[in-house]
């Protein structure tokens, strides 16, 4: 953690909804005029496509069916670790970009399940916004969470977690639902081990829950929608955080524990704007006093 440059992360599994959280952050930096660097945790991962599938087999041949992307050791997460740290004392550090698709690959000027170079931020930013996967690892070998002074989670329960993943990568993937659900089945093992403890980390937790049936998600034909769903906001330290403040701007909302607060689907942007607004407000200005 550093006064003069600090680290906001937001970490969540695939399909948990992180990107829809790094857009409300975008709109605030936008309106504050905060001048962030944005860091993908797609960017740290050990291998391009092609040497992962080339480890995924090497691994399932020797009997492993539990390697995969969440997993530690497929990620680069020392480096992870150094670009956090090395932002917070200088507010410098390098990044680079996992390719997806052809219209990435047409953006980034290299090809789809390749890495681009790694490039230096641009200097004079206000702070550091890391969404992906490992933001907040406490293990052996690595404490990244320790570098943050903000540490976001987005935890949908899990079936709806696995309906947004499956719809995501059919839709802009081209995967079949069998071939996502083998995904998810592998990634098992390491969300328990991987994801999971980091939530225990983080400083606000976001979990959307629906209201409607999600029993069977492999069937589900669409995603439940905003105002079919719940989300618990769980602070870590709810010391200063001003709940009947909060309860009164969101209509619908409700205190479920002395830490936790409920609100409809559809007021999760509002609540996001009100609760993360002041928060980024005194991290930046104590900054620049700094």
């Amino acid at each position: 953690m550093s006064k003069k440059h600090p680290v906001i992360s937001v970490t969540g599994s695939s399909g948990a909804g992180t990107t829809t959280v790094k857009s409300t952050f975008d709109q605030i930096f936008r309106r504050e005029g905060i001048k962030a660097v944005s860091i993908e945790g797609d960017a740290f991962h050990r291998y391009d496509r092609a040497a992962m599938k080339a480890e995924l087999e090497a691994r399932t041949a020797a009997g492993d069916a539990t390697f995969s992307h969440f997993s530690y050791e497929a990620n680069e997460l020392a480096k992870l670790e150094e670009v956090f740290r090395t932002y917070g004392e200088t507010g410098r550090g390098e990044t680079r970009h996992y390719v997806h698709d052809d219209r990435e690959a047409e953006r980034w000027g290299t090809a789809p399940g390749k890495f681009t170079k790694w490039e230096a931020f641009e200097d004079g930013s206000d702070l550091l916004f890391y969404e992906g996967l490992h933001g907040a690892v406490v293990n052996d070998e690595v404490n990244i969470a320790s570098h943050a002074d903000l540490k976001i989670g987005v935890v949908p329960v899990i079936n709806l977690e696995w309906i947004q993943k499956i719809h995501r990568d059919k839709a802009s993937r081209g995967y079949s639902t069998e071939a996502v659900t083998d995904t998810i089945l592998r990634r098992m093992h390491a969300y328990v081990h991987c994801i999971c403890p980091q939530f225990t980390e983080t400083d606000v937790n976001f979990q959307r829950v629906p209201v409607v049936d999600t029993s069977n998600p492999f069937i589900a034909r669409w995603i439940p929608t905003a105002d079919e769903s719940l989300v618990v906001i769980r602070f870590r330290n709810p010391r200063g955080i001003d709940f009947p403040y909060l309860t009164s701007m969101i209509q619908g909302s409700w205190m479920s524990r002395a830490n936790s607060i409920v609100i409809p689907g559809g007021k999760l942007d509002l609540a996001m704007q009100l609760i993360f607004t002041p928060m980024i407000h005194r991290l930046v200005n104590d900054a620049r006093r700094a």
